[in-house]
């Protein structure tokens, strides 16, 4: 809400009124766990490969806690404003070793509508953002909007890839990005890096190629267990390409036994503009699609070492994270014989820059994608 002034002195309300502050970010708050899919792929320094594919099934928890006051943004070109938002401290572990995986403390808020500058969300909606702190040497600011839905999530509809996501692709296939191109395009849901990429591409990738040194993926040189053929009925192959296909079968097996859904959904991003391959396996020329997700803005920073030293570029970042896009599902499940409960979905794609070592050398955007589906739980 908007006020002519911001006390100094905040005390927390009740705990009704701090719910009701948060509009759609309420129903965030708590304990989450879950399982979920973990695919990144990362420069291979002492191997002969460019790269190294890692492959997890994972755990998670993700303990979300009201902030209880109001933060105060002071304004001059306008009035000042109020946030609301929630702390969280996300923890992921794999789920055969238990080894840690990922750990990241952030902040959700809400944002008013500003006339300084002027911003606002679409009707019964919020501007929301979600501020990270990655242990490697990245934060992230990524802003979006929340909205209300009535539906399955995540399952692919008509008129959009995934049912109220603003993103039409959590597609793994790397693609050229800047200096090699000046404009990067990531790839369509459903692509195949052997139909992607240029030769010889990266048999990482497809699991008809045994892994080795010359081809590392997971569980190559660990103590994991084999790839499974499937995880819940979804051949991994399809896993790799597209993980979110994970979520839809949790949904598609919920919609089965008869349940519904509403809730709220996130979309954040950080940038305005994305550009996408209309079609699976396209090649430079093909049409593309700009993706302008609603109230999208902020930014990444990675230490020097993500960056890359060599003032010349001759090899480029060591793996610089360059974009970060995600769909958070808030879902009360319903069923007309059972009690409902509350289930969270999420896909993120993070892209990561570095450069393969061959002559001449090829900057490439590489897809790090993380997917889970939680509950809420009592602790």
């Amino acid at each position: 809400m908007l006020q002519e002034r911001i006390s100094s002195v905040r005390i927390s309300p009740d705990n009704s009124t701090v719910l009701s502050n948060l509009g759609l970010l309420g129903e965030l708050a708590g304990t989450w766990r879950g399982k979920g899919f973990n695919l990144i792929a990362r420069p291979d320094f002492e191997d002969s490969a460019n790269l190294y594919l890692q492959l997890n099934q994972t755990h998670e928890s993700l303990k979300v806690d009201p902030i209880g006051s109001s933060i105060p943004n002071r304004g001059f070109g306008q009035k000042d404003i109020e946030l609301f938002g929630l702390t969280y401290l996300q923890k992921i572990s794999d789920a055969s070793s238990g080894g840690a995986l990922h750990i990241e403390p952030g902040i959700w808020v809400t944002q008013p509508t500003t006339t300084y500058p002027p911003e606002s969300a679409p009707p019964k909606a919020q501007i929301v953002a979600r501020m990270g702190t990655i242990p490697h040497g990245n934060s992230l600011l990524a802003q979006g909007t929340a909205e209300h839905f009535s539906g399955p999530p995540t399952l692919t509809i008509p008129t959009a890839q995934y049912s109220f996501s603003a993103f039409p692709s959590f597609n793994s296939t790397p693609f050229a990005t800047l200096p090699t191109v000046p404009s990067p395009v990531l790839n369509a849901a459903g692509s195949s890096e052997k139909l992607t990429a240029p030769p010889p591409g990266f048999s990482q990738y497809d699991l008809t190629v045994p892994e080795s040194a010359a081809n590392p993926r997971t569980p190559f040189g660990t103590t994991e267990p084999p790839l499974p053929a499937n995880i819940n009925g979804v051949a991994m192959q399809d896993v790799i390409n597209d993980p979110i296909k994970l979520l839809q079968e949790v949904v598609t097996h919920q919609v089965a036994e008869g349940h519904t859904f509403e809730g709220t959904v996130l979309n954040i991003s950080t940038q305005a503009n994305i550009t996408f391959f209309k079609s699976p396996n396209s090649h430079a020329g093909d049409p593309t699609v700009a993706v302008t997700p609603t109230n999208g803005a902020g930014g990444i920073e990675n230490i020097l070492f993500l960056e890359g030293g060599e003032p010349s570029g001759a090899r480029g970042a060591n793996a610089a994270t360059a974009l970060v896009y995600a769909t958070f599902w808030i879902e009360k499940v319903k069923h007309q014989d059972r009690p409902s409960f509350m289930q969270l979905q999420y896909a993120q794609m993070v892209i990561l820059n570095f450069q393969i070592f061959k002559a001449p050398p090829v900057n490439l955007g590489w897809p790090h994608i993380s997917i889970a589906t939680l509950r809420k739980s009592f602790s």
